[in-house]
């Protein structure tokens, strides 16, 4: 199975029955502990299209990572795919975000760390971002993350 598939899979499967802040709260909190056992810094970022939700910036994570998780966040948001796969598809066709394709490269990034937050019936309403640590671990500590809360191992 290829990078994309998985990534499609973990997507389709990662689907909440409801998500408001107090959800928020409890999976950022997770996301907390999993980054602290693993000595991660990181920024963890949850939002909707107009709102933070949830925001902790760990010890060694830098202002920078506050701009990546929310330009990867944008990506996850507008394109209601992880900012991982929105980065391999790219790959694969030749391209990089850019105004070519209508895409501001200081608004948004391509880069592994942000997961659309999909609920049953409504669609994408919030992204889940982690930024701080390489692409494809970024993105992991989300799926781990969600795959306990949402019992999907």
């Amino acid at each position: 199975m290829s990078l994309i598939e998985t990534i499609e899979r973990q997507e389709s499967l990662l689907v909440f029955k409801s998500f408001d802040e107090l959800v928020a709260l409890e999976i950022g909190r997770r996301l907390v502990d999993l980054a602290l056992s693993e000595k991660a810094p990181v920024v963890i970022d949850i939002r909707t299209p107009d709102r933070t939700l949830f925001h902790a910036a760990l010890p060694g994570a830098s202002p920078d990572n506050d701009h990546w998780a929310r330009r990867k966040s944008n990506t996850a948001l507008r394109m209601h795919k992880a900012s991982l796969r929105v980065g391999e598809l790219n790959r694969t066709r030749g391209r990089t975000v850019s105004p070519e394709i209508g895409l501001d490269p200081l608004e948004y990034a391509d880069h592994g760390g942000s997961f659309p937050v999909r609920v049953e019936g409504a669609g994408v309403v919030a992204a889940i971002t982690v930024s701080g640590l390489k692409s494809e671990e970024d993105h992991a500590m989300i799926v781990t993350v969600l795959e306990n809360y949402l019992d999907k191992r």
